[in-house]
């Protein structure tokens, strides 16, 4: 998903067109407001901001998805009509990744917007991070955040999830759980369905994305055969 914040209407019809015509999923929005209650970090590869907008300037929402761990990491684009050196200057130190100047043509934002989009993505996948709901886990940083709010797991909890985490949605059996975690030798179940139990509650609002697989396992998401 792209999200685009432009407040001048052709301009943001026109991205819009170009880059869905590209098949990219797009939203537009012309007020600041709009983007913050809509933006699901989840499901973001990139975000394009003006500078001068209503409201609050683009650098202002550049800053402040810099200071949040959900959102500093994403892609971000300025547009903006503006050309001097500072205006460059300052959104790169603020941490935008690239910056265009207007006017600017279509052929050329796409070329830079798939750029960026593969840097980003090989970026993603070497890191690990998972994003799933209000679930971010970044393994190589032991991060885990509930809606922003960090989370302090048991060394066999965390070891679990990630565990899950890295079947990307696929069950994974109780008796590979137990071998990944406790070891070859240990066959106790019942200590397995105890600590996913205290991992659902320490998870809170995200707890529910551990699904019981009835009589296999477990596994992070959803399915018909879920309970």
């Amino acid at each position: 998903m792209i999200y685009l914040v432009e407040d001048d209407d052709n301009i943001r019809k026109l991205v819009s067109y170009a880059l869905t015509k590209e098949g990219y999923e797009v939203k537009g929005f012309d007020l600041p407001h709009k983007f913050w209650s809509e933006l699901d970090v989840s499901n973001t590869d990139l975000i394009m901001l003006d500078i001068m907008l209503p409201e609050e300037d683009g650098l202002s929402i550049l800053k402040k998805l810099r200071a949040v761990s959900d959102t500093e990491e994403l892609p971000v684009i300025m547009l903006t009509a503006k050309d001097s050196e500072y205006d460059k200057v300052t959104g790169l130190d603020l941490g935008a990744d690239d910056y265009i100047s207007k006017p600017f043509g279509m052929t050329e934002l796409i070329a830079r917007v798939k750029a960026l989009l593969r840097r980003s993505h090989r970026v993603r996948e070497k890191e690990k991070v998972y994003s799933i709901g209000p679930l971010y886990v970044n393994p190589e940083k032991h991060i885990i955040k509930v809606n922003g709010e960090d989370v302090s797991l048991s060394y066999k909890e965390y070891s679990l999830l990630c565990v899950l985490l890295e079947a990307g949605g696929n069950v994974v059996s109780r008796d590979v759980l137990l071998t990944r975690v406790w070891g070859e030798c240990y066959d106790e179940s019942r200590t397995l369905d105890v600590h996913i139990r205290k991992l659902r509650v320490k998870l809170g609002e995200a707890g529910g994305l551990i699904k019981t697989v009835k009589n296999i396992g477990y596994k992070i998401g959803g399915g018909e055969n879920d309970k």
